[in-house]
């Protein structure tokens, strides 16, 4: 089975910085992409970055120039940094993991649990 467990959630004023990290483990084949989805109360989950394990990244608008995504292919973990943080990117943070457990298999999604983030003064 596959475990994709996140870290770094917390409380942060406003115009601070965190760092979350995302480390999937378990019976991986491959690692195809990672990305964090996010959930505030009473919307829906929405994408904010993800990452091919080539190396390429994508950033919905309300992060861009804010956050920044990173993947450490050897150790199939991710993080995220966030920088000028906002009320509105209060929400719990969702690590996404699209592994191949054989090979020529097709792509499975699997998610964590969530991380709170909390930015308020």
């Amino acid at each position: 089975q596959v475990q994709v467990v996140e870290s770094g959630g917390g409380l942060v004023q406003p115009g601070g910085s965190l760092i979350l990290s995302c480390a999937a483990s378990g019976s991986i084949l491959s690692l195809e992409s990672m990305g964090w989805y996010r959930q505030a109360p009473g919307k829906q989950r929405e994408l904010v970055a993800n990452m091919t394990s080539g190396g390429s990244a994508n950033y919905v608008d309300f992060v861009k120039g804010r956050f920044s995504i990173s993947i450490e292919n050897s150790k199939k973990t991710m993080h995220l940094r966030m920088d000028s943080l906002e009320a509105e990117d209060t929400a719990v943070y969702y690590c996404n993991a699209q592994v191949r457990l054989l090979p020529y298999s097709r792509i499975h999604d699997f998610w964590g649990q969530g991380t709170q983030v909390t930015v308020s003064s």
